[in-house]
């Protein structure tokens, strides 16, 4: 039996991202590397609880723990009133994930400067993997994907060209 291992992710927001079939073949890529860490043996998944990546993310470890009743989802908020500012159908999906989540972590009472960095931080400091979609080093999910490096964690980095690399999404709920 493998040894039990943590995961956290990252990846940009979606206005960031390609948009079509582009963004479908990175989602599903995303699915697969999930699957790929469970299969590793990972039963603890850390997600920052931001638009894109990480809810799609969070939606998928939920779908995943339904199969797999050992793996953990952990909601990593940078702080508190986090989701207060999040408005519609988002504010409803981000609600939804904390809800379902196995356990939530604020990393301060309020904003401040370098919160999102202090969640970051949090993270990979307890994860042994990182799974990261990515675009642009100049980010957030550059910064995060940096300080992996520094502390050893497993990368795995998926990209717009591994996607265009696709022929067909990794995954049938991808297809359309």
């Amino acid at each position: 039996m493998r040894e039990p291992f943590a995961v956290c992710i990252s990846g940009h927001r979606p206005e960031r991202l390609p948009t079509g079939s582009a963004l479908h073949m990175m989602q599903s890529l995303l699915y697969c590397e999930i699957e790929t860490a469970i299969a590793d043996g990972a039963n603890q998944f850390y997600v920052g609880m931001a638009r894109g990546t990480d809810l799609w993310a969070a939606d998928m470890i939920l779908y995943f723990r339904s199969q797999h009743p050992q793996i953990r989802l952990t909601a990593v908020l940078p702080y508190q009133d986090r989701s207060r500012s999040i408005r519609g159908a988002e504010r409803f999906h981000v609600h939804a994930v904390l809800s379902a989540a196995d356990n939530i972590i604020s990393i301060s009472e309020h904003y401040y400067k370098g919160c999102f960095r202090a969640r970051n931080a949090y993270m990979i400091e307890h994860s042994k993997r990182i799974i990261a979609l990515m675009l642009d080093e100049k980010s957030g999910t550059g910064q995060t994907i940096r300080m992996a490096k520094r502390a050893g964690l497993e990368l795995r980095i998926l990209s717009a060209e591994m996607a265009k690399l696709q022929t067909a999404p990794a995954h049938e709920f991808f297809r359309f």
